[in-house]
């Protein structure tokens, strides 16, 4: 096979890779076959249940459309998957607060190598696990116990331990998808249940320009075209580094000298890619999970108020949101890009950033540059969270109520890590080939 010597590969160089190489390929069909795996879950429904009730009363639900989106439908179709990915995703949030918190934890994390973290992952499985049961149990009692065919506690016990040990199953898919497959697990279940959701809203939204006229039509034109702009602004700012220079010092060994390098440190725009969106949604929607077990209780008030205050499209719900986003970015920067961790690598590796002394300097002159970009990236998110928002309401086209720019900018976040990941293996198979040549 004949392969390029550039960086980066051709497109055509990744899918020969994909069709010919062993190793890439069975990446692939465990991915896809996972992927797919999770998708009929979805199908298969809990008993007991009315189905025609539900569906009809879940119509008025606001903020069903929107935790559909990241169930796939789970919870509209009433599946064992009705979570999907979920409790998983506020497990990890829990955990990395907890690792900032707590010493034991942060030093298992970057002390404990491997091993810390693998424990880490561990208690994040028993923490998903606890908060599988704690949204299952307000599911059950919030949203489908009124259409149960048979009240009794045996249904809810039932019910709760289906929803759970779907969840569960469908974190051990997202692990075996990061190991052996290709991309990061969580975030391809994510991908996919957006994508599943897609062809619907689309269907819609052309019904609506069908039958509402000139008006109609000229009202989805603008939005699509805010969403195209908001697609490439995502790849800009995703793809988008600020290159610190940085200069190796003379060495010797034995008798050769070598000279001053120069070469770049890379810093990302936005540090934290489309997590900080996928947990501000995650903490979003957390009203709306507990707002059923919560009920007959003297918190169910405030829970139900707080699930209303924070329903799609509301402005409390977009100020929380930017906060969140905003906090998460800074939150997540920190976790990736540690300025000390850094400044210490430079001094190992003999080199410096020019004009700026190794040490506390190098570290104080890293924050403030990570503190800048992180703030430019966050801003962005917020953008593009918070615009098609306000563009949706002006239009007043609501067929893409759930469906907005953050499902947007984590399809577009998730395709390019993906596709960086592919990229990777490629490269790797290049030189694997050129060593065995």
């Amino acid at each position: 096979m004949v392969v390029s010597r550039e960086k980066t590969p051709t497109a055509q160089e990744t899918f020969l890779q994909m069709a010919q190489a062993a190793g890439l390929r069975s990446r692939l069909l465990i991915t896809l076959g996972l992927l797919i795996l999770v998708r009929l879950g979805i199908y298969i429904p809990v008993p007991g249940i009315d189905r025609d009730a539900f569906a009809a009363a879940i119509q008025n639900l606001p903020f069903l459309g929107f935790l559909d989106i990241f169930t796939g439908g789970g919870l509209s179709t009433i599946g064992i998957f009705a979570l999907g990915i979920l409790p998983y995703i506020n497990a990890s949030i829990i955990m990395q607060l907890m690792t900032s918190a707590v010493p034991a934890l942060e030093d298992l994390q970057k002390n404990e190598g491997e091993m810390g973290r693998r424990k880490i992952a561990q208690i994040t499985r028993y923490v998903a696990l606890g908060w599988a049961i704690i949204q299952s149990t307000g599911v059950t009692v919030g949203l489908l116990r009124p259409y149960a065919l048979n009240d009794s506690p045996w249904f809810v016990v039932e019910t709760v331990l289906a929803i759970t040990a779907g969840s569960m199953f469908v974190m051990w898919i997202s692990e075996v998808i990061t190991e052996r497959g290709l991309g990061n697990g969580a975030s391809l279940l994510i991908f996919v249940n957006i994508v599943a959701v897609l062809p619907q809203t689309l269907a819609n939204t052309i019904d609506y320009a069908q039958t509402g006229g000139r008006q109609a039509i000229a009202q989805v034109t603008i939005l699509v075209l805010v969403f195209l702009v908001m697609i490439v602004g995502i790849v800009f700012v995703q793809e988008g580094t600020r290159r610190i220079p940085i200069i190796s010092a003379r060495r010797q060994v034995g008798r050769r000298l070598y000279r001053e390098r120069t070469s770049y440190l890379p810093l990302r725009l936005n540090q934290g890619g489309v997590m900080p969106i996928i947990f501000a949604s995650a903490v979003l929607v957390l009203p709306s999970s507990v707002s059923g077990f919560a009920e007959n209780t003297a918190f169910s008030g405030v829970v139900n108020q707080v699930a209303l205050a924070l329903r799609p499209g509301s402005i409390w719900y977009v100020v929380v949101y930017s906060v969140l986003i905003l906090f998460f970015s800074y939150f997540y920067a920190s976790l990736v890009s540690n300025p000390e961790d850094i400044a210490q690598n430079l001094k190992k590796m003999g080199t410096s950033i020019p004009g700026i002394r190794p040490g506390k300097a190098t570290v104080a002159y890293l924050e403030g540059v990570l503190n800048r970009l992180t703030l430019l990236g966050a801003i962005f998110l917020t953008v593009v969270a918070t615009v098609p928002t306000f563009v949706e309401r002006a239009t007043g086209v609501t067929t893409f109520q759930g469906f907005g720019a953050t499902s947007l900018l984590i399809l577009v976040g998730v395709a390019i890590d993906t596709a960086k990941q592919v990229q990777t293996y490629v490269i790797s198979q290049r030189y694997e080939g050129m060593v065995k040549q």
